[in-house]
């Protein structure tokens, strides 16, 4: 009669994954990244809109106080989902990177890591430190940047198709 030994669990076990498995983000974290992101490109983009394209003598609208208000609240769940996909999407996908024929999705992910953390201090800058004479230039960076992640989360996801 043979005894079956106990599995022993050992640290990192749960990192062990076996062939053909798939790297995607939990669902909470798909819906979420999407739609913060959808929030913050449609609040950012409309604020943009209603603040440049006024004439040069009309008061600020009421809309842009809110279109922030928004666009601050989209910010503080995409930097809650953020810091999800840093725990586990982020470190797994860098491993599995270097052990499959994903290059391309490592480039894009780590362009969109730096180009979360740019946004992130830029709109930090935004709020809280940027005086009035550099104002609308780190505006603009933030706005570039912040289209530049739509474009790069594309990739990053089209990418993945095959995968």
């Amino acid at each position: 009669m043979s005894r079956r030994r106990p599995i022993r669990r050992t640290a990192g076990a749960h990192l062990v994954e076996p062939r053909g498995a798939r790297h995607r983000l939990l669902s909470w974290e798909r819906r979420l990244l999407f739609a913060s992101g959808g929030l913050l490109l449609a609040t950012g983009a409309v604020w943009l809109g209603v603040h440049y394209l006024r004439s040069a003598d009309a008061l600020p609208s009421p809309a842009e106080a809110w279109l922030m208000r928004t666009h601050g609240l989209a910010a503080f769940a995409a930097l809650f989902v953020f810091g999800a996909l840093a725990v586990a999407h982020v470190p797994r996908g860098w491993r599995l990177a270097s052990r499959r024929d994903w290059k391309a999705q490592r480039a894009t992910g780590l362009c969109l890591c730096l180009a979360a953390g740019g946004v992130a201090l830029t709109g930090y800058l935004l709020y809280y430190f940027a005086p009035d004479s550099v104002r609308p230039a780190i505006g603009w960076v933030h706005s570039a940047l912040g289209l530049a992640m739509a474009l790069l989360v594309l990739a990053h996801r089209r990418g993945s198709e095959g995968l």
